[in-house]
């Protein structure tokens, strides 16, 4: 059912107050006055000689925010906030709806939403697996409508402000935003400008020898053919104080380029440098320009034309910049009306301080019964930077890139209430967020790419940034693979840091499960007991991500798929951590069938038996006693001496046709326990959970040990005493048919 926001926001807009005013300042430093208000957003545009860069704008004083994440949707109007979970995209279209109004001084937007679409959104489009890391939870979609609205016109050097008038509008309201917006204008910049990244920790999700792998990786997949081409990059970060728009300042006058943003979102900032549009409409007249194809500028004339040309005349840049024009006229074709889609230039040169690109330009005439909403959803994210076909490149690119991207490869840029809009691509984009600074950086890659040159080829997109923040990327050595944070590394390369409070107190916990030929056992219910502990110990969101498909790339990595593997999956303070190593079954080479136990000396009670938390010394030590004195398990007490579980596994002791589980104030509740519990009742056992010690494990007909790994197997003698055991219950029970 679609939710309807029209009661919340029933003070339309009725017109919009346009004035000329004289401001002698240059807008970079103008736009600084406001830069650390909340919902300051400005579009700048740099660089003399390109026809994107007529227009700087500045939106400040949000009259009304839109955030959301995934279905969950926060608007805010003036003092008014409404939380709802639909589809965003249904909602924005009720706002435009709502809000319309007609274009006053032909000016590219007088009213309307300005902000960011986050890469990340493509979930909400297409049905793609979630395997990176969601690691700063921003918002997926952050718009602000500002109550006031400052446009340059570089052409005809003149400034306009723009006010939205509302139906339910005092008579002075007009004049009193006026009058405060010239109190402020009239207050000194503040002097004291400075920002610090920390030069010697800047850090990539990649080593060289990593990402230049995952290249390869897509250059198997071309090869399979999956896929003619995918955008592969890797994100850097390092810590950040100071203020974010001195920052942009600074790469404003290092490096120009048509699509410069800033945006304040109290919470995080985005700093863009984009040089490429990604979709502009005016009326009924779309545009896209698609860029592909860098190399870096020389400050010697001749070196610097030699790579002019060398770009020109690439086949593999040609080559790409082909298939990613033919999937853009497809996205624009599906809401563009019949046969107006054109290619109206191709391999355009464009130049700029420390790069060449090659780019295309793509026209097409929107269909009458579409809309600005319409059109961002049929061409996002936009193909330059995700591959083609566009499906299968991000499935792959999630698969690879270790983090989500966000608002990288995104879209940042306007939407008017009166049918314009100009969105760029968010390259050359940063996140300052949590006192970090994040960037990204990468390529198209096609059959042709050559790994290293693709690597080199990130380092001089990201120069800018380099310059100023500096980078350091350690070696690895090679190893077994583990999942780690968002991706797939060598053992012995990945670190936890002795601030995790799971190296310093054991604080966190793990599961796990057996795949047998690459599927995990149970794993909804593993991951159900998962999150019930990370809900108990921690207070941050859980996770959210694809388990399966990060368990099944664990497994791929290690050659596991067509093996019995035992999976664990670690969550700590800081870290989340996949391993899978070959499982060998406990009795395998051994002359026997059964376990052996012997009674741990030292019993507990302690509430963090309820999870298996890191804090697992005690187990390992009873587990290491057991097997220094000759037996498989060490049997847990309780301080009452009954009998709680063993160093490893839940117990089920058996008497006539009922089982008996032990009842501990404070033990794990095991997976597969459950499982043979609920298979045990469909053999005819009545299933009981009480108090039980030593002396009524003597006494029962047999008795059996459960967990994800071994799964069932008997017990053989406890304390040196033998018993009877059913092998064949056991196999019997591994067999039925019977899941939860």
């Amino acid at each position: 059912m679609k939710q309807n926001i029209s009661e919340y926001l029933n003070n339309k807009i009725t017109d919009v107050y346009i004035e000329p005013i004289n401001i002698k300042e240059k807008f970079i430093d103008f736009a600084q006055r406001f830069a650390d208000t909340y919902g300051a957003c400005a579009l700048i545009s740099g660089g003399k000689d390109n026809d994107c860069a007529r227009y700087d704008m500045l939106g400040i004083k949000p009259w009304l925010t839109f955030k959301s994440k995934g279905r969950k949707i926060e608007i805010s109007v003036n003092e008014k906030k409404i939380i709802i979970t639909a589809d965003p995209f249904d909602i924005l279209k009720q706002i435009f709806n709502i809000f319309k109004t007609k274009n006053r001084f032909n000016l590219p937007i007088n009213c309307g939403l300005i902000g960011y679409f986050a890469y990340d959104l493509k979930h909400l489009i297409e049905d793609l697996p979630e395997t990176c890391l969601d690691t700063t939870r921003l918002p997926d979609i952050l718009l602000f409508a500002h109550l006031i609205l400052l446009i340059f016109d570089k052409k005809e050097q003149k400034y306009f402000i723009c006010i939205p008038k509302f139906q339910n509008g005092k008579t002075d309201y007009i004049n009193k935003i006026k009058e405060e917006f010239y109190r402020d204008i009239e207050k000194p910049i503040i002097k004291k400008e400075c920002f610090a990244g920390v030069k010697n920790n800047l850090t990539s999700g990649f080593t060289k020898k990593s990402y230049i792998n995952s290249i390869k990786k897509i250059k198997e997949y071309i090869l399979a053919g999956d896929i003619y081409q995918a955008n592969m990059t890797q994100r850097f970060e390092t810590d950040f104080d100071g203020r974010p728009y001195t920052l942009f300042k600074k790469l404003y006058k290092k490096n120009p380029a048509p699509f410069f943003a800033y945006i304040n979102g109290i919470n995080h900032y985005i700093i863009s440098t984009s040089p490429e549009r990604f979709i502009q409409r005016d009326g009924a007249k779309i545009e896209t320009r698609p860029i592909k194809g860098t190399k870096p500028r020389k400050k010697n004339k001749t070196e610097d034309k030699l790579m002019a040309n060398q770009l020109c005349q690439s086949k593999k840049d040609d080559a790409e910049l082909s298939m990613i024009v033919d999937l853009l006229r497809n996205d624009i074709g599906k809401v563009c009306k019949s046969a107006s889609v054109k290619v109206t230039a191709h391999k355009r040169l464009e130049t700029y301080d420390n790069v060449f690109h090659l780019v295309s330009d793509i026209k097409g005439e929107l269909d009458p019964k579409k809309n600005s909403i319409d059109l961002i959803k049929a061409v996002f994210p936009g193909g330059s930077i995700t591959g083609c076909p566009k499906i299968r490149a991000m499935e792959i690119i999630d698969e690879l890139e270790p983090v989500r991207r966000h608002i990288y490869t995104g879209s940042i840029g306007y939407v008017s209430f009166h049918d314009t809009l100009d969105l760029s691509i968010a390259i050359r984009t940063a996140t300052i967020c949590d006192k970090k600074i994040y960037f990204s950086v990468g390529g198209g890659i096609i059959y042709d790419s050559v790994p290293e040159d693709e690597y080199d080829e990130t380092l001089y997109k990201g120069e800018t940034f380099f310059n100023i923040l500096q980078k350091n990327t350690p070696a690895k050595p090679n190893a077994d693979f583990v999942w780690i944070n968002g991706k797939i590394e060598p053992e012995k390369q990945t670190f936890i840091s002795v601030t995790d409070k799971g190296f310093l107190y054991g604080y966190g916990f793990f599961e796990t499960i057996k795949a047998k030929k690459g599927e995990p056992l149970y794993l909804k219910e593993h991951i159900a007991r998962f999150k019930k502990t990370w809900k108990s110990l921690f207070t941050k969101t859980i996770p959210d991500i694809n388990w399966l498909a990060i368990i099944r790339q664990t497994l791929k990595a290690n050659l596991l798929l067509d093996k019995d593997a035992a999976i664990k999956i670690i969550a700590s303070e800081k870290n989340l951590i996949v391993s899978a190593k070959k499982y060998t079954s406990r009795i395998a080479n051994k002359k026997k069938t059964a376990l052996e136990l012997l009674t741990y000396p030292h019993s507990r009670q302690t509430p963090l038996a309820d999870y298996k938390t890191l804090n697992y010394l005690y187990y390992y030590l009873a587990g290491k006693w057991a097997k220094k004195n000759g037996a498989d398990e060490a049997i847990i007490l309780n301080p009452d001496l009954s009998v709680s579980e063993t160093n490893t596994a839940n117990i089920i002791a058996f008497y006539n046709k009922k089982a008996i589980l032990p009842k501990s104030l404070h033990v794990l509740p095991g997976v597969t326990e459950q499982i043979i519990a609920k298979k045990l009742k469909t053999f005819g056992y009545d299933i009981e959970r009480k108090k039980i010690y030593i002396k009524n494990l003597l006494k029962a007909d047999s008795i059996i040990l459960t967990n994800s790994l071994m799964e069932i197997l008997p017990v053989s003698s406890i304390n040196k005493t033998k018993i009877k055991y059913n092998y064949e219950l056991c196999q019997a029970l591994l067999k039925a048919d019977i899941r939860s």
